[in-house]
């Protein structure tokens, strides 16, 4: 089982035959959302191959335990995409933006993220998702665990983890430290022994009371960003799991301080496989919701775009390839999409059974780093292969459609009342097709399309499917 399935480890840079820890069980942590705001597209892309990786290790049989985190607390704004010690916390931004409570506007986006995931097909029963503020407890014994084993230190505005100590810390994202000293523009805190060290935990402001604050053995205040997801993994997955992902944007802070803090405070290896999903580009760059203008689920859908085409969409480029979204690709998705889901409406049956030539082919694309492309473009060749039933190619996509989250089996026959004016188009395009005058059949076509309906050429004769 494990030898079919080759997946891409940031940590090696190769492709690498995946090996459970467990034979026929599989353990993955995903980093979640921060919920002080709706999640834009660009996330979107995160979870979606989230869910693949999913669905590609039920389809092999594997036994899965997926964690999704929801951070709540502590992701602050800093300068380095919030991947840094300093700025305000998201959340409490967030709560002045909205003029609500924190806990109100965490509750909010955690609703709006779960309602995405749902529109996008990803099945919330069949993940877990640990919140950051539920796990207080845990986060302040893993600061103390490494803190009797000497990797802390104590400082005006919190308790850092000493990346000095831990000689292996850069080589996770291949940093050259030397290189970030004399390129750090302004030390962000004055008190850091080195330039890459991280707070674990923040003390609150003498001069201000936050909303989300905690006791601690070091004083009030609240977790820094990295230990949350240290904490969460580990009581769910255990000290030493198969995959973790995330974003490329990961990479070289959050990660590499994962790995720091919970190989230290455990004397383990952390995880197996580091998979990381490239960004999304739109004409402005990486998406981002610091500008406030960024694009969401909810935009496409209020524009009349289906939400499975947007995943359709993200699913005919490689995970680890950079993605450009314009509408004029998403157009040309939805058409590609709506053919595929109207084509299997038209040929629903109870019949037929997967063509296990092309499920092998789809399978080896898919186990194959989720080469999801090669299974889209797989999915199209079956529609025009000749030799395959309608019967059989039904029952095969309906396989093929489970593993990457398409929905296909909703697909109805579409049942078309024929109106007189509609009925007569129809009667006067077949004999204009049987004198072979092509250009009266189209314009025929044109004057049924606006009635509302789309009319194709089959073997059958003129098949009619409303808009």
């Amino acid at each position: 089982m494990s030898s079919d399935i080759r997946l891409y480890n940031t940590k090696s840079k190769s492709v690498e035959d995946f090996e459970p820890i467990k034979k026929g069980e599989v353990s993955i942590y995903s980093c979640g959302p921060t919920v002080y705001h709706f999640q834009h597209l660009g996330n979107m892309r995160a979870v979606v191959f989230a869910d693949t990786l999913r669905r590609m290790f039920v389809s092999a049989h594997y036994n899965v335990k997926h964690i999704i985190n929801i951070t709540d607390v502590g992701h602050l704004t800093g300068d380095n995409d919030g991947d840094a010690d300093t700025g305000e916390d998201r959340i409490e931004k967030g709560a002045r933006r909205e003029g609500k409570s924190v806990w109100d506007i965490a509750k909010m986006y955690t609703d709006a993220y779960f309602k995405d995931l749902e529109l996008l097909n990803v099945p919330l029963k069949d993940f877990t998702f640990p919140r950051a503020t539920d796990h207080i407890a845990e986060q302040i014994a893993l600061i103390r665990a490494l803190e009797d084993k000497g990797y802390t230190y104590k400082i005006t505005d919190g308790i850092y983890f000493d990346t000095s100590k831990f000689k292996e810390y850069g080589d996770f994202a291949h940093l050259d430290i030397e290189g970030l000293k004399s390129g750090a523009r302004v030390e962000e805190n004055k008190e850091k022994r080195n330039i890459t060290d991280f707070a674990l935990w923040k003390f609150s402001p003498l001069d201000e009371k936050r909303q989300m604050e905690w006791e601690s053995p070091w004083g009030r205040g609240f977790p820094g960003w990295h230990i949350e997801c240290s904490a969460m993994s580990m009581k769910y997955l255990g000290h030493h799991f198969d995959i973790h992902t995330g974003g490329i944007e990961h990479i070289p802070i959050h990660h590499t301080n994962e790995i720091a803090q919970s190989e230290c405070a455990t004397g383990e290896k952390y995880v197996n496989y580091w998979m990381h999903n490239n960004h999304l580009q739109d004409t402005t760059g990486k998406m981002s919701k610091s500008s406030g203008d960024f694009l969401t689920l909810s935009t496409l859908v209020e524009k009349g775009y289906d939400p499975i085409v947007y995943r359709y969409f993200l699913l005919t480029a490689h995970y680890r390839k950079e993605l450009s979204f314009s509408f004029e690709a998403l157009d040309s998705a939805s058409i590609a999409y709506k053919k595929l889901f109207n084509w299997c409406g038209e040929h629903k049956t109870e019949n037929g059974k997967a063509n296990e030539e092309y499920k092998q082919k789809f399978l080896d694309s898919l186990y194959d780093d989720l080469g999801t492309p090669s299974c889209v473009a797989l999915i199209h060749d079956l529609l025009k292969d000749n030799s395959v039933t309608d019967e059989d190619k039904y029952k095969t996509l309906l396989s093929m459609s489970a593993m990457l989250g398409l929905s296909l089996h909703l697909a109805e026959k579409s049942h078309v009342e024929m109106r007189d004016e509609l009925k007569a188009l129809l009667d006067k395009r077949e004999t204009a097709r049987n004198e072979k005058n092509y250009v009266e059949s189209d314009i025929l076509r044109d004057e049924i399309e606006k009635l509302g309906f789309i009319v194709k050429d089959t073997d059958r004769g003129q098949e009619v499917i409303k808009k």
